[in-house]
């Protein structure tokens, strides 16, 4: 596709997080190494899951393993494009460089909400079914969970990117992001893009209120099944999940917020988009390792082979 037959525009000006070369240059050092800390992280837990046995063969670990990996390309989206930015002056991103990144975002973003609903669907079954737990989280099952959160995250952002592309851009070009964040970007069409961005913003907030209100089912049905079982069945089942359920309110909080008011100008939209693509991955790690024995037991005797062998 060419386009420049759909735009005059060939490039935007990605306005960043702030004009203070004090702040960037600091924001430089801190987001570098974030970004180390996110890929090394979530590759560690990749690793681990496929190294060891145990972890391979449990529906769970599976799950997250796959969670960790696209955790690793949503944080990888923008933020190193961002990270090169703060020593730029002028931070340009081509048209097609633009798109992609609306691309991806909204890829990545839309198969991991699956994959959290996946993962509050397992701990459904590990909590409520146990008897039929592997027979219900077989690895064929896993496997199509996996498949079909790639798939709708694929047709999500194919939806988005469609309409996008073809908007006509002739001026302004400037985006008041340190990506290229779509509300921000479909308003500086040169035409009425309100009805239409109304369409693309709801697509988003669809996916995400729907997966969101999905884990939330998933968790108070954990609840109430434990609840008529024992007394403290309640506190043991939360404690169980609450790995789970921080990640989610770390994930879905920011993501509803922003398209609750898309077309505002709040300057806190950066910083939750920030906090969505780059520290959300850096915590999923330390979230699920830290307050994991067994995924810790893994870590340690995969550290204790590698010694060894060298």
């Amino acid at each position: 596709m060419d386009m420049q037959n759909y735009s005059v525009v060939s490039e935007f000006v990605l306005l960043g997080l702030c004009s203070s070369r004090y702040l960037q240059n600091f924001f430089f050092v801190f987001f570098s190494g974030m970004y180390v800390a996110i890929i090394l992280g979530n590759l560690l837990i990749v690793v681990t899951v496929i190294s060891a046995p145990n972890l391979q063969s449990s529906p769970m670990y599976f799950l997250l393993g796959n969670l960790s990996f696209v955790d690793m390309w949503l944080a990888s989206f923008a933020t190193p494009k961002m990270i090169r930015d703060f020593l730029s002056d002028r931070k340009i991103i081509s048209f097609g460089g633009c798109m992609f990144q609306i691309f991806l975002f909204h890829f990545a973003g839309g198969a991991e909400m699956v994959l959290l609903v996946s993962m509050a669907y397992d701990r459904y079954v590990a909590i409520c079914k146990p008897l039929h737990y592997m027979t219900m989280m077989s690895r064929q099952t896993c496997i199509k969970l996996v498949f079909i959160s790639w798939v709708i995250g694929f047709l999500h952002s194919i939806s988005q990117i469609a309409f996008t592309v073809n908007l006509p851009f002739c001026g302004p070009n400037k985006v008041d992001s340190f990506h290229c964040d779509l509300p921000q970007v479909i308003k500086l069409a040169c035409m009425d893009t309100y009805v239409l961005g109304i369409l693309m913003i709801s697509d988003s907030g669809l996916i995400s209120v729907s997966c969101f209100l999905l884990v939330m089912i998933s968790y108070t049905a954990i609840l109430l099944s434990v609840r008529q079982r024992a007394a403290g069945g309640v506190s043991k089942a939360l404690s169980t999940c609450s790995a789970h359920i921080m990640v989610v309110t770390l994930f879905f909080g920011p993501c509803i917020f922003i398209y609750l008011w898309p077309f505002s100008e709040f300057a806190v939209d950066k910083f939750l988009s920030v906090f969505y693509t780059v520290f959300t991955p850096l915590l999923n790690p330390f979230i699920y390792t830290l307050r994991n024995e067994e995924m810790k037991t893994a870590m340690k005797k995969l550290w204790n082979q590698q010694v060894t062998f060298h």
